[in-house]
């Protein structure tokens, strides 16, 4: 058909949307002209073949597809895929999800395993620089602690501590981290130190005072404001972490709305914040009303750092 056609004319890239038809077409996989190919292809399989020959490849993203374990042997025949991507794919075929390359420089992992407890991705890839992962957490076996990572995102609500535990130690030499979690997976106890970060974004229903003692150099903090007992909120607040006192330059708050709790959690920032440069407070659900009023709450706060700008936006 014209897939072939194309192939055997030397095409470059392909963007192939497939719904329903059963197996990816083998010959896909031993095109040595691709360059950069995108494939969804809702309820097939693949299967690889094993004369796989993707040798130019670069770019590679699968969605919505039904991966087997001869998957593990294609990634590895792409000798220099820089980016590569897994969005909602079905892994139940699969005994695990083991990615070797050397050329590897984006990650990006979405999907829900078939049993959180017993699958595991494996991750060799000694030059990634940019690692996302969404979904359930799964065991993640980063070999190497992935030394040139700098930038990760880490979109996961359900799982075991202890996986969570693994990850975050497997990418703990990064420099920007955006972070979702829940509270039931946060490994309080068994964090690294993030020496090397200076940028947190930050969203979860846990206290991120708790997560900022592991960060000493951060620089940059964005944070999505949430609720807390107000005992529990003050009681973390005994041992101010090292970054506040030294290293964090800018605050970024996006908060769904106004209350005690968050008058408190700014008034932390500008009271240990010590070299702070810029505070910046985005309400976006507010009514111009309550922004107003928050407004003038928040100014009345005193700041430690007399180099704070406060942004109200």
């Amino acid at each position: 058909g014209w897939i072939c056609a194309a192939l055997c004319r030397g095409v470059k890239e392909i963007d192939l949307r497939l719904y329903n038809l059963g197996n990816v077409l083998p010959v896909l996989f031993t095109c040595h002209s691709l360059v950069n190919l995108t494939l969804e292809a809702v309820g097939s399989k693949i299967e690889v073949p094993s004369d796989v020959c993707l040798g130019n490849l670069k770019t590679f993203c699968l969605e919505s597809v039904f991966v087997c374990d001869s998957i593990n042997r294609l990634i590895s025949n792409c000798h220099v895929l820089e980016d590569l991507a897994f969005m909602y794919c079905s892994v139940a075929n699969a005994s695990e999800l083991n990615i070797q390359s050397p050329s590897l420089k984006e990650l990006t992992i979405y999907f829900d395993p078939p049993d959180i407890d017993q699958y595991s991705v494996v991750i060799n890839a000694p030059n990634l620089v940019y690692f996302r992962y969404g979904g359930d957490i799964v065991r993640v076996y980063p070999l190497g602690n992935m030394k040139s990572l700098e930038k990760a995102e880490i979109y996961i609500w359900f799982g075991s501590e202890t996986n969570a535990a693994h990850l975050y130690q497997g990418i703990c030499n990064i420099r920007s981290l955006t972070l979702q979690i829940s509270k039931e997976i946060f490994p309080t106890s068994r964090l690294p130190i993030f020496h090397n970060l200076i940028e947190l974004e930050f969203d979860g229903d846990i206290c991120f005072v708790e997560f900022l003692h592991c960060m000493p150099n951060l620089k940059k903090l964005i944070l999505k404001y949430l609720n807390y007992a107000g005992t529990q909120w003050k009681a973390l607040f005994i041992k101010i972490p090292s970054c506040l006192s030294f290293h964090l330059k800018e605050i970024e708050i996006k908060i769904p709305g106004i209350d005690t709790l968050m008058i408190e959690l700014v008034s932390y920032f500008l009271d240990n914040a010590m070299v702070l440069e810029r505070l910046i407070i985005s309400m976006d659900y507010l009514t111009a009303i309550e922004k107003r009023k928050a407004r003038n709450q928040l100014l009345q706060l005193l700041k430690s750092s007399k180099k704070c700008l406060i942004m109200i936006l």
